[in-house]
């Protein structure tokens, strides 16, 4: 049995997903699961399903989810189920290939260990392929809960490291062409994500286009002011004195290194 958890919670009994139809099965099986073979208190399993303000009868409820989880996942897996009682909670066991998010932390530190070499078409090829495990929004119909809640913020962030990191190699490799589109689109996303802006400069301008370069920092700036009311960072400012001084762009340091 493997679990999915890069968009929305998945149970995969062989190659057939299996489904959890009720709410609160669903968040305790993704909150066990977010700190798989590690104990998770029976006080935070209540908040994680109710909040500050839990019903009178809360720990009962939490003993039929458990006991409801438990047979889901024995009918789906086998007669031993991973749900196991530990005080001062509970844990469910996990092998290191039994979750989509430990394949993704694998590739993404072996994506940095590799930049850190300027093994461009290696961290490319690790970002597709990490990339290409998300299906949506991470456990979207789930942010009742806290922990899901911070959860899907990490993970976002680690999804945008990504990202960059094959944008740099694009850039490094010089693949302007194919940044260009994916940037503008990623923009639509992240319309405050100042790094995007950068990178889409850098291409624009290492394709021969300084002009809409300058629009996208123009577009950039107007954006910002009008959404948090601050200027551009510092990193950006300077990319934009370096396009109207027609500095050479495709220095390792502009191109590859994030500008934060």
């Amino acid at each position: 049995m493997k679990f999915q958890l890069l968009g929305s919670l998945r149970v995969m009994d062989g190659d057939e997903v299996v489904s959890i139809n009720a709410t609160k099965v669903k968040i305790l099986l993704a909150t066990l699961l977010i700190r798989a073979n590690q104990i998770v208190p029976f006080d935070q399993i209540v908040t994680e399903l109710w909040g500050e303000d839990p019903p009178r009868r809360a720990s009962a409820a939490v003993f039929v989810y458990v006991s409801q989880l438990r047979k889901f996942l024995r009918q789906s897996g086998g007669s031993a189920g991973p749900v196991i009682t530990r005080a001062p909670g509970y844990l469910i066991q996990t092998g290191p290939d039994d979750l989509d998010l430990n394949l993704f932390l694998r590739l993404i530190e072996q994506a940095r260990k590799n930049r850190r070499e300027n093994l461009h078409h290696e961290v490319a090829e690790l970002a597709h392929k990490g990339l290409g495990l998300w299906r949506e929004p991470v456990l979207a119909d789930l942010r009742e809960s806290p922990s899901v809640t911070r959860f899907a913020a990490w993970l976002e962030e680690l999804r945008i490291e990504f990202i960059e990191m094959l944008v740099d190699s694009y850039l490094a490799l010089g693949r302007e062409r194919e940044s260009v589109g994916y940037l503008y689109a990623l923009l639509q996303e992240y319309p405050l994500h100042e790094n995007f802006y950068r990178q889409l400069m850098i291409a624009l301008h290492n394709g021969g286009r300084a002009g809409e370069a300058l629009q996208v920092y123009r577009s950039a700036r107007e954006t910002l002011l009008n959404e948090i009311g601050l200027e551009p960072g510092r990193a950006l400012q300077n990319l934009q004195q370096d396009i109207l001084r027609a500095d050479d762009l495709r220095r390792p340091r502009l191109t590859v290194t994030r500008g934060r």
